[in-house]
This record gives structure tokens, C-alpha cells and sequence, in this order.
């Protein structure tokens, strides 16, 4: 019998199995696209594809059976290697869902566009990222506690040069500074250019790790850049950091959920921010 003739239609109940791993499957991919482990996600999905599709149609009975016993030991390496994108996954499930008040938002973003468009004239370099639904409880403990209202002088204030919490990034919870000098985790991507420095390591690894949005100011270059979800975008004016700002912290959850599930709907959160950009004449200091 020819190896197609063996080969059935699904009934009723296959269809719906195909349909339920349809979805499952398209949201793994969507979760780890554009994440470090993302190559090596789907890399490994076709060769296990592949081999199971050869040894089930040339009926290679010894190496179908060694697959099902080492889908225990894949299974274990999945949660190795992929152990930053299943941390994220779990901090996404825990999420606080803050709310941010329109007019606490408005504040907050003139605010910081008022002190980063000043240290950017003045090449002061700075790192600030604003808390949303994920904490970054292990990061305020880095550094100093605080709690004060934000206001563009006293973010001004921290980063300036040889004060004693300049070294370090600033945590923004709603519209309170609650710590500064902290110290945030580097992202591991291999994609990014040499020219991108230490702060825009950092920006890109807090928001990989949490939902925190972050903003870097250049300290050769005075250029500021926005960063989210592990994507930063460069080269922005105050109103163009002042517009991704409002739209980040002011659009409604219900959009904003639908933006990560569907990627052909209003944009928003899909799509905002392109991949890291290459910027020429970058220190090492970021």
C-alpha cells in the first residue's frame, strides 16, 4: 500500500483538536518571536517535525519509539533553554494590572520630557523606567530607596554627574520616584550593535524581563530613546517621546491585550517600537 493511501481525513473531533493546536501553537510563536530563544524555538520545532513526519511514513518503528522517550528530556532542555522567556510568561500571569489616572499620566509624561530633552542638551546620560502592571521589586532593591513626587528637576537632579545616585537607573511607580541608582538586568541579545552602551543594554533587558517602560538619553550623543517590550526605538524629539509615552501608559487595556493576541488590529501595542537601530558614533558608556 502506497504511504498516501494510508492517510485518513480528520472527523469532527480531529478538527477540533487541530484547530485547538492551531491557536496554542500560533500563540507560542507570537509570545517568542523577536526573544533571544526565538531561533533556537523554532529550529527545533521543525527538525522534531521533520523526524516524526519520516519515521511515521518510512515506518522506522526504532527511531519513532527513541522520540517518545526522549520527549520527557526535550521537554526538560525546553525549560533550560528557554528559562528568561517562561519567567516572563509566569511575571505576565501575576501581573498587578495598575491603572494609570489620565491625569496622573499627563503629569508623569511632561514631566519626563521635560528633564530628559534638558539632559539630552546637556549630554547627560540617564536611564529611567516607569513601572506598569509587572513590579520590579528586585530592582528597587539595588539601589535607594525613595519616595518623592515626580518632578524634571529632581530627575535632573539624580543624573547629574558626580551626584551619588547618577550611576544607576531611576524606577517610576505611578507618579512617585521609588528608587534611583538601581541597577537593571543587561539583555543577552547577541543582534545588538557594539555602538549601543551600557543604559540601553539595561533599558532593553528590564523590558524584556517586565512590562517597565524605559527611557535612555545618550550620554556621547544626547540622543533619547524608548524602549518597550525589548524594542527601542531612537532619534526622538521631546513631542515624539512625549506621544509614545501618552499612548503606552493611556491606552485602554481591553486595546491593549488585543494588540498582543491579533496582529492585524488597531496599532498599538504590536508594532510600536522597532527592532534596536544601529546609531554611529556611540561610546561605550550609552
Amino acid at each position: 500500500m502506497i504511504w498516501w493511501e494510508r492517510l485518513t481525513l480528520p472527523g469532527l473531533g480531529g478538527m477540533v483538536e487541530i484547530l485547538i493546536l492551531s491557536i496554542l501553537f500560533y500563540f507560542v510563536i507570537r509570545f517568542f518571536r523577536g526573544t533571544p530563544g526565538a531561533h533556537v524555538l523554532f529550529g527545533l520545532i521543525g527538525l522534531v517535525t521533520s523526524l516524526i513526519v519520516v519515521t511515521r511514513v518510512a515506518e522506522l518503528e526504532a527511531l519513532n519509539w527513541m522520540l517518545r522517550q526522549l520527549s520527557v528530556y526535550v521537554a526538560l532542555a525546553l525549560l533550560v533553554i528557554f528559562q528568561p522567556e517562561v519567567r516572563r510568561a509566569l511575571a505576565e500571569l501575576g501581573r498587578r494590572h495598575f491603572v494609570w489616572d489620565e491625569t496622573d499620566a499627563q503629569y508623569v509624561c511632561n514631566q519626563i520630557v521635560r528633564a530628559v530633552e534638558e539632559l539630552a542638551r546637556q549630554r547627560i546620560g540617564a536611564l529611567i523606567a516607569i513601572e506598569r502592571d509587572i513590579g520590579t521589586r528586585a530592582v528597587q532593591d539595588t539601589g535607594v530607596k525613595l519616595d518623592a513626587r515626580v518632578s524634571a528637576e529632581l530627575l535632573a537632579t539624580l543624573f547629574t554627574p558626580k551626584a551619588p545616585l547618577h550611576d544607576g537607573g531611576v524606577v517610576l511607580s505611578g507618579a512617585r520616584v521609588v528608587a534611583a541608582g538601581c541597577m537593571f538586568p543587561l539583555t543577552q541579545r547577541m543582534d545588538i550593535g557594539h555602538e549601543l552602551g551600557t543604559r540601553h543594554r539595561a533599558a532593553i533587558g528590564l523590558s524584556e524581563e517586565t512590562d517597565a517602560v524605559c527611557i535612555v538619553v545618550s550620554e556621547g550623543t544626547g540622543i533619547m530613546s524608548f524602549c518597550i517590550r525589548g524594542r527601542m526605538s531612537r532619534n526622538l524629539d521631546g513631542e515624539g517621546l512625549r506621544k509614545l509615552l501618552i499612548g503606552v501608559l493611556m491606552r485602554p487595556r481591553r486595546e491593549a491585550l488585543w494588540g498582543r493576541l491579533w496582529p492585524f488590529g488597531r496599532r498599538g501595542a504590536r508594532g510600536l517600537i522597532p527592532s534596536p537601530a544601529k546609531e554611529p558614533g556611540k561610546g561605550p558608556g550609552g
